[in-house]
């Protein structure tokens, strides 16, 4: 399986393992599962660290490089179709940009996009797991 992580399947995973569901966790688990993050995330996590949303035991920036390291996760770049995308999804999708380049992301790559946002879960055009 090709996963794409949510940014709070990231924070989760790393934090909070407890909060990832037994779907998540059986995903992120498997042998032939690889896993993929959008550089979006850490544009998130960078803004959640420093409004003080989340505690991190390290600047946001190494903690983020880090955990992509020792998991072996992969980046999937945005470029320009993935922002196109993101911007014409089909129906009707809410205004959050990050969630529009993750969405559009996994749409594209054709990944399944593990998130708890019940926004996206409920969207039909991206295929989700939790």
């Amino acid at each position: 399986m090709k996963a794409l992580l949510d940014t709070c399947c990231i924070i989760w995973a790393i934090s909070s393992p407890s909060s990832l569901s037994p779907v998540a966790v059986d995903i992120l688990q498997r042998d032939d599962t690889v896993v993929y993050v959008s550089p979006i995330s850490c544009a998130e996590i960078a803004c959640l660290s420093d409004s003080k949303r989340i505690t991190l035991n390290q600047h946001w920036k190494t903690w983020f490089n880090h955990y992509l390291d020792i998991n072996n996760w992969q980046l999937k770049d945005i470029n320009l179709a993935i922002i196109q995308e993101a911007y014409s999804l089909p129906d009707s999708f809410h205004q959050d940009p990050a969630d529009r380049i993750i969405a559009a992301t996994a749409r594209i790559h054709n990944l399944t996009l593990l998130t708890a946002d019940r926004k996206i879960i409920d969207y039909p055009h991206v295929t989700t797991a939790w």
